[in-house]
């Protein structure tokens, strides 16, 4: 593999299969990228050249539920715990002790997972508007204009009719929702085609959903503060989440920065690709000793 020539794999993961898409040098610092709902791997398409052509060796998996990955059924298999395990399982599977991992809305959430969890396994860690799991409850408890932003969720935790919503007008719905919370111009018509062919895969929305429907399930509090470095990049004019959420994050860090794009939203690795990436190539390439 050259430094930026892309391929895809399917990958066993501790008794699942992950399908990736990698590029960069094979003794480069493993770096894993992980997408958001309701995307896949590709939505890093314009991270992942950069980042190899930086040194780093870039794996950017569809989490479990989507795209080509497996679909194992039930809601407890979406909890947290086994969504960060298959990020350290992915790591073992490529032979890798120590990584790096970059993280948008739920694929954030899970790296946040991944730092309280396995410190030892984590060089570094970019989280791009995703709020550490253990706050987000209780600041949008303080925040009503927070819990109003959140409204969906609780439509995603109703059996059937959210699968039924979202798969109408083969994906309209989530068509819309990333085309409106967007800037214009982030998603093209074939990055929305290339989308709506992995909603359509069998069982695909049940487990994307149960993502959010796993929200619900018991889980135990991170152990303390997050120990690897973390760089928080927050596009300001998010529709989902607001942006306190990135300075409370932070609180919870021994170490780390936040680093804000006034024009950016949600989305903000696809419409300001270039400047996330210099961000992104400084911060992952820094020395382990170098500080945020």
């Amino acid at each position: 593999m050259t430094r930026t020539e892309l391929a895809t794999r399917r990958i066993p993961v501790r008794g699942l299969t992950l399908s990736v898409a990698e590029a960069g040098p094979g003794n480069g610092p493993l770096t894993l990228l992980l997408h958001g709902f309701p995307e896949t791997w590709w939505g890093w398409r314009h991270q992942i050249g950069p980042l190899a052509a930086a040194g780093l060796r870039v794996v950017a998996p569809d989490q479990r539920g989507y795209g080509l990955s497996s679909r194992p059924e039930g809601i407890a298999a979406y909890h947290l715990d086994c969504l960060a395990g298959d990020v350290v399982g992915l790591a073992d599977a490529l032979g890798h002790d120590r990584f790096r991992v970059v993280g948008h809305d739920w694929g954030g959430v899970v790296a946040w997972w991944v730092a309280a969890r396995y410190p030892d396994r984590l060089d570094r860690m970019a989280i791009l508007n995703a709020p550490h799991p253990d706050l987000f409850g209780a600041y949008a408890r303080r925040h009503p204009s927070q819990a109003l932003r959140s409204l969906y969720v609780g439509l995603f935790q109703l059996p059937v009719l959210p699968e039924a919503l979202l798969s109408a007008g083969d994906g309209a719905a989530l068509r819309r929702a990333l085309t409106q919370s967007s800037r214009p111009g982030a998603f093209s018509t074939e990055d929305l085609d290339r989308y709506a062919v992995a909603w359509r895969r069998p069982g695909a929305l049940t487990a994307m959903l149960n993502w959010y429907r796993a929200l619900r399930l018991p889980r135990e509090p991170a152990p303390g503060p997050i120990r690897p470095p973390v760089l928080v990049l927050w596009g300001e004019r998010d529709t989902a989440l607001e942006r306190g959420l990135a300075a409370a994050s932070l609180r919870l860090c021994a170490q780390g920065a936040v680093r804000s794009f006034t024009h950016a939203t949600h989305w903000l690795q696809h419409e300001e690709p270039e400047a996330v990436n210099e961000a992104l190539i400084g911060f992952l390439t820094a020395s382990a000793a170098s500080q945020v």
